[in-house]
């Protein structure tokens, strides 16, 4: 099980628990303003586009080259930028935090 919290453009901090599937899809199964997840989870829209805590970067690891190939596309990327479709639930995300870009 792991804890995951999204804090949203207006500040608002919403703290979810699931055990499997991916971050994407916990954000929009519990409706988390600016987390859309237009594609479905493929890695080809960039709607689900969080920012990963500083602290947390490490428990995420690297972006695939085509995630990062999609980020490029993001006006508000940065170093911390991922899409959490490409993020799967597992007790190592536990605790982490994530800034909704959009």
């Amino acid at each position: 099980m792991a804890k995951i919290t999204f804090i949203t453009r207006d500040q608002q901090a919403i703290t979810l628990e699931a055990s499997s599937g991916s971050v994407m899809e916990l954000a929009v199964q519990n409706s988390v303003s600016g987390i859309d997840g237009d594609c479905g989870g493929v890695c080809s829209c960039a709607t689900c586009h969080v920012h990963v805590a500083p602290k947390d970067v490490s428990k995420i690891g690297a972006p695939s080259e085509i995630e990062q190939d999609m980020l490029e596309l993001d006006d508000n990327a940065n170093e911390y930028s991922r899409l959490c479709c490409q993020m799967e639930i597992s007790e190592e995300l536990d605790g982490i935090v994530l800034n909704v870009a959009h």
